[in-house]
């Protein structure tokens, strides 16, 4: 056995596997989410490595290569592999049939490490048969092929990302930064994956549910937006808000403030606003000892019942369970 790849056994350890037609911005998403995590006594959380099935010059799909050094060794160190995308090549892997040297290196991932893909680096776990019976999605432009190719895989083209617990997927090349933050915020809580995304400038949470096309990302000119309503929205969390109050914000009806909501965000109104409180709740219940009930309060959600099953349905954890675990990490 050679010397180890990673050399910092302390910290989550992920390879980035890479393939020749490399998109490049997709190959810097998980060393600047994931390489900048850092804990309360600012100490990096993750170790980030690439690798590729035969090490030396990888060809990217702009104007220059890549030299990765290392080989697919690090993969069988790797607490997470991530397959970023190749779409001169990802589309040509049917059905079990990888390469021989890619296969041999997903031959060395140990059991239960956790695999993600970006954008069609599904179609490598799909033909790694890793994806069998499980939902996935990837770019909206290659749903309908993923799912002719690999008729046992749920294919979900109206998401961002999906989360199957050791095996995960995301839609187009932004939502690779949605992932990352993602698999953070799991690993270890909302405050850490909320500095990483100011530090980089992005959105700290956007729902893995939400829709992949969003009909008007830019408003047209002269057009109004919702976005001030959301911003109040934010502001009042605390206080119960109906439908009503945000789109008489706008000058909309109810029916037309929904149907623009849903075009500049991608997901309903009511949706979105639970989501908030959710995220409101995991900041108090990690960065404060308010009791329950009044993290409940302070969120939104009115009642430590309402709080816990909104939670759960949308973390698969209680409160109490997510305190203990995010608190105890920040202590130590």
């Amino acid at each position: 056995m050679g010397p180890a790849v990673f050399r910092h056994p302390e910290r989550h350890r992920v390879a980035v596997l890479v393939r020749d037609g490399l998109l490049p911005l997709e190959l810097g998403i998980p060393h600047r989410i994931m390489g900048k995590a850092r804990s309360a006594a600012d100490e990096p959380l993750y170790e980030v490595l690439t690798c590729a099935a035969e090490p030396g010059e990888v060809r990217t799909d702009a104007d220059f290569t890549v030299r990765v050094e290392h080989g697919p060794e690090a993969l069988a160190e790797a607490d997470t592999v991530i397959v970023p995308a190749a779409h001169e090549r990802d589309e040509s892997y049917t059905g079990g049939r990888l390469p021989p040297a890619l296969a041999d290196a997903f031959a060395r991932i140990r059991p239960g490490t956790r695999t993600a893909s970006i954008c069609t680096g599904a179609f490598v776990l799909a033909a790694a048969g890793l994806l069998d019976g499980r939902r996935a999605t990837t770019h909206w432009s290659a749903c309908e092929r993923l799912k002719r190719l690999y008729p046992a895989v749920a294919v979900d083209p109206d998401v961002l990302y999906v989360d199957e617990g050791d095996v995960l997927t995301s839609a187009g090349v932004a939502s690779g930064i949605d992932l990352c933050l993602h698999m953070v915020r799991t690993d270890h809580g909302a405050a850490v994956a909320n500095d990483v995304a100011r530090r980089t400038v992005v959105p700290p949470h956007r729902d893995g549910g939400q829709a992949q096309f969003v009909r008007r990302p830019v408003p047209e000119p002269q057009l109004h937006t919702t976005s001030a309503a959301r911003e109040w929205a934010l502001r009042n969390l605390e206080h119960p808000v109906s439908l009503r109050e945000p789109a008489e914000r706008e000058s909309m009806s109810v029916r037309t403030f929904t149907r623009r909501f849903r075009e500049e965000v991608g997901t309903s109104p009511q949706r979105w606003l639970v989501r908030q409180r959710v995220e409101r709740a995991r900041h108090l219940l990690e960065s404060s000892d308010l009791p329950v009930d009044r993290v409940a309060r302070e969120a939104g959600f009115g009642t430590a019942a309402s709080l816990r099953q909104h939670f759960h349905s949308a973390l698969g954890v209680s409160p109490g369970t997510y305190r203990r675990t995010f608190r105890t990490t920040a202590d130590r």
